[in-house]
């Protein structure tokens, strides 16, 4: 509990803070508000094709949401104190106890009947399409027993593109989020790799539909700038098989 109420901590000060400058800065386009459950737990899964969608999708949202983020983020002074005050939770690529542990706690987060963010695509997309989605939030939504709500975001790429330092203000950006995603159906199949694809694939269609990206049947290149790495995704599906509470399956932001 400790964790968790520290990282976000400042989420109300950094939101009210954020949401006027970029709302000068930029001009921010919102759709699908409706969409977000007023209560209760929810994956919130977006496209990503920009670092900015981390600041983007929070400040749009009407709830607090906590998202998992590399921890190497927290190696850049502009970013280090910006994104656990936003609600990260970095994680350790390379695997390992931290990486289990960033994970453990964001299922946690979802018991506790609070949003959390995962992108689906594992990395951001550096060639502005919309790639194959990793299991992973199928899996935790089926163990949280949660919606998923598939997000469309347009424009943070021309604000901030991958390899760029420093934004573009006055740009157009577009978020939209989608009907929420059900997988109450599924429950009894949570194990069936069948199942966790078909789940994704509609989140992912869904996302397509949304951001009007071409799709491509590919995972996203693994570039410096990753989500978790095979290590932390095994680790889910091996926790996967306890089912003892919390820690039974830690929530991935990509899963094979």
């Amino acid at each position: 509990m400790g964790q968790r109420r520290e990282i976000g901590h400042l989420y109300p000060v950094a939101k009210a803070i954020l949401t006027p400058v970029f709302s000068f800065l930029w001009r921010i386009e919102v759709e699908g508000v409706e969409h977000i459950p007023a209560s209760g737990p929810a994956i919130i899964a977006p496209n990503h094709i920009s670092v900015l969608d981390s600041f983007m999708v929070p400040a749009a949202l009407p709830r607090r949401i906590t998202y998992v983020g590399k921890a190497e983020y927290l190696d850049d002074w502009k970013t280090s104190y910006l994104f656990p005050a936003m609600g990260m939770i970095p994680i350790d690529r390379a695997g390992g106890d931290s990486a289990q542990a960033a994970l453990d706690t964001a299922a946690s987060l979802l018991d506790a009947g609070e949003l959390f963010g995962i992108y689906p695509e594992g990395t951001r997309a550096r060639d502005g399409k919309l790639h194959k989605g990793h299991t992973g939030a199928a899996r935790l939504a089926l163990r949280c027993n949660c919606p998923i709500v598939p997000v469309g975001i347009q424009g943070t790429d021309v604000v901030q593109p991958p390899d760029a330092k420093f934004p573009k203000p006055f740009e157009h950006v577009r978020i939209r989020f989608g009907r929420p995603i059900s997988v109450e159906k599924y429950r009894d199949r949570a194990d069936d790799r069948l199942v966790l694809r078909q789940i994704i694939d509609e989140v992912m269609y869904e996302i397509r539909e949304l951001s009007g990206q071409e799709y491509v049947d590919t995972y996203a290149s693994r570039k410096p700038d990753t989500m978790p790495t095979t290590e932390a995704r095994i680790a889910v599906g091996a926790a996967s098989a306890g089912g003892n509470g919390h820690g039974a399956l830690a929530p991935v932001a990509a899963s094979a």
